[in-house]
């Protein structure tokens, strides 16, 4: 099984390489789906053929699929959504719509994500691509999962026994039914069903994310936000791929300085991602829609390349034993010390780079011990932690 999640800012093009990729996949002999998780879907109009919720063959060992954030929704908080419901209507707010309140920001293509699950385990596919939204609400997707497990792990069995306790003193004094079982199982589900995906996702034997930009200074500064984070949730990124090149035959010209601003931004994409492979596809003298102006596209950024490997392999987190006791090592690339809080509570360290934020539980060689020093240097976060604490 191989997955490969592409993301970037809005408008580099990266279902467009999401799609190529799906056709090179196909025609070299795996079975392939091609997926959008994006709220604003534009595969179709990519492939050039109508896409539905539910994978549909497009070619060859090739399906692709649109898939439906509200059908999903539905499937998996549904139970949710209906007390929610009746509470609205209890609390006389029947005015505002109940739907809209009970899906937080995000949950929606949080809950698309899960069809990856259900593809890895139906065995129908050696390969799945999948169009991510772009960065920002990618990072946000990717995050959901930690947040939800940490709170399920440590708030939700406290709060389902004081709902129990709770439940028959509010039937008789308020009229109001608390959440039963079947909302809190379903809630606890999709919170075990997410915690199996992100195994999947973070496997690096499995799955690659990467990154498509421009050769253009905000899409860099993104891409590099969004490579730090990936680093943070411990997601392995393989390449970088720089569409819409200026080649030289277009930069005569009108487009001569332009050319000159591309070089150098082909520079510093080289500098700051190295040893990350750089794939480079040029801008098409043609509308990139369809079959074949996608396989161009592919054979431009997969030369030579089988685009199913894993193209890069890197260490985003290591324990080593020391003299002192041991230390764990964090890439966090692009990263400043400002930027950075660390804090520990027992077997938990709390880790928070700029807006985001990882819980890591310790493993199991570094329990009981405590962190005694810190230090970022060169995009390396080393946390040194002490001998064990005796009780």
């Amino acid at each position: 099984m191989r997955i490969i999640i592409y993301t970037g800012k809005g408008g580099v093009g990266k279902t467009s390489i999401a799609a190529a990729t799906a056709y090179q996949m196909a025609a070299e002999g795996k079975r392939t789906i091609v997926l959008s998780t994006d709220a604003a879907h534009s595969l179709s109009d990519s492939l050039g053929i109508s896409l539905q919720h539910e994978p549909i063959l497009v070619d060859e060992r090739l399906w692709a699929q649109e898939i439906d954030s509200l059908k999903e929704t539905q499937r998996y908080w549904g139970n949710v959504r209906s007390w929610f419901s009746n509470f609205m209507q209890w609390a006389n707010l029947d005015d505002i719509r109940s739907e809209e309140l009970m899906v937080f920001p995000g949950l929606e293509e949080l809950f698309s994500l899960l069809r990856i699950k259900e593809h890895v385990e139906s065995g129908q596919f050696d390969a799945i691509i999948v169009d991510c939204a772009p960065t920002g609400e990618t990072m946000r997707l990717l995050s959901y999962p930690h947040l939800l497990r940490w709170w399920v792990r440590n708030i939700f069995p406290y709060e389902r026994k004081i709902l129990k306790l709770a439940r028959p003193i509010m039937k008789v004094t308020k009229g109001l039914e608390l959440p039963g079982d079947d909302v809190m199982d379903s809630f606890s589900q999709v919170v075990d069903k997410l915690e199996k995906l992100q195994q999947v996702i973070s496997d690096p034997e499995i799955t690659s994310i990467r990154l498509v930009v421009n050769p253009e200074k905000m899409v860099i500064s993104e891409a590099r936000r969004a490579f730090t984070n990936l680093n943070l949730y411990g997601f392995h990124t393989d390449a970088v791929i720089v569409n819409k090149v200026l080649s030289e035959e277009a930069a005569e010209g009108y487009f001569a300085q332009w050319k000159q601003i591309q070089n150098r931004y082909e520079e510093e994409i080289t500098h700051c991602f190295s040893p990350l492979p750089i794939l480079k596809v040029p801008l098409m003298p043609l509308e990139v829609v369809g079959k074949e102006m996608l396989k161009r596209v592919a054979a431009a950024a997969f030369h030579e390349r089988e685009c199913g490997a894993i193209l890069h392999r890197g260490i985003l987190e290591e324990v080593r034993k020391t003299e002192a006791g041991y230390e764990l090592r964090i890439s966090l690339p692009f990263t400043e010390k400002k930027q950075l809080q660390l804090n520990q509570k027992g077997d938990e360290l709390t880790l928070q780079v700029g807006a985001y934020r990882r819980i890591v539980v310790l493993p199991r060689v570094l329990l009981g011990r405590r962190v005694e020093a810190a230090r970022l240097a060169e995009g390396l976060l080393t946390i040194h932690f002490g001998l064990v604490e005796e009780s």
